[in-house]
């Protein structure tokens, strides 16, 4: 069950207690708080809400704070919450004392997000997980089901 926003803590896991859980134990502590969520997702407002086996959700609501001069929501939020939707998908499938880290990742922004938006969704499903490399797609919705932003990612696998 995800926990409420005011149960969240923002930090790091230090790496030996890392060590001691798999990566869907971790993805699963950073949903219901039980691990703090790191301090970008404070700075931009964003909250991993679901967690399962290769598949992350990632939500949020775009407010004054995320515009870009043109005052539509600036690209980066964007590609924030795809980077970490579809980075933390690879992670909900690591085995204990194997971290990954993103190598690359692509997006098109496809319609304009704006604080009218509301909340957007961004669902992170891993394409492929290999020993040494983990593929995974991401998509931004909006609570109307309309695509706003896709993309992929590569991810490095690694003992931590």
């Amino acid at each position: 069950m995800p926990g409420s926003a005011a149960s969240k803590t923002y930090g790091t896991v230090a790496a030996d207690r890392r060590k001691e859980m798999s990566g869907l134990q971790f993805v699963q502590g950073l949903v219901d708080g039980t691990l703090p969520l790191n301090t970008i997702a404070r700075t931009l407002g964003y909250d991993v809400t679901e967690a399962e086996n290769g598949r992350v959700i990632v939500t949020a609501t775009p407010n004054d704070t995320h515009l870009n001069p043109a005052g539509t929501v600036h690209g980066g939020f964007a590609a924030t919450l795809l980077d970490s939707c579809m980075g933390l998908a690879i992670w909900s499938t690591l085995e204990k004392g194997v971290g990954q880290t993103t190598l690359e990742f692509k997006i098109s922004l496809v319609r304009p997000i704006t604080p009218e938006t509301g909340l957007i969704r961004a669902e992170g499903i891993v394409l492929n997980r290999g020993r040494r490399v983990g593929t995974a797609e991401g998509r931004i919705t909006d609570g109307k089901g309309r695509l706003l932003a896709h993309g992929t990612t590569t991810c490095l696998i690694f003992e931590s």
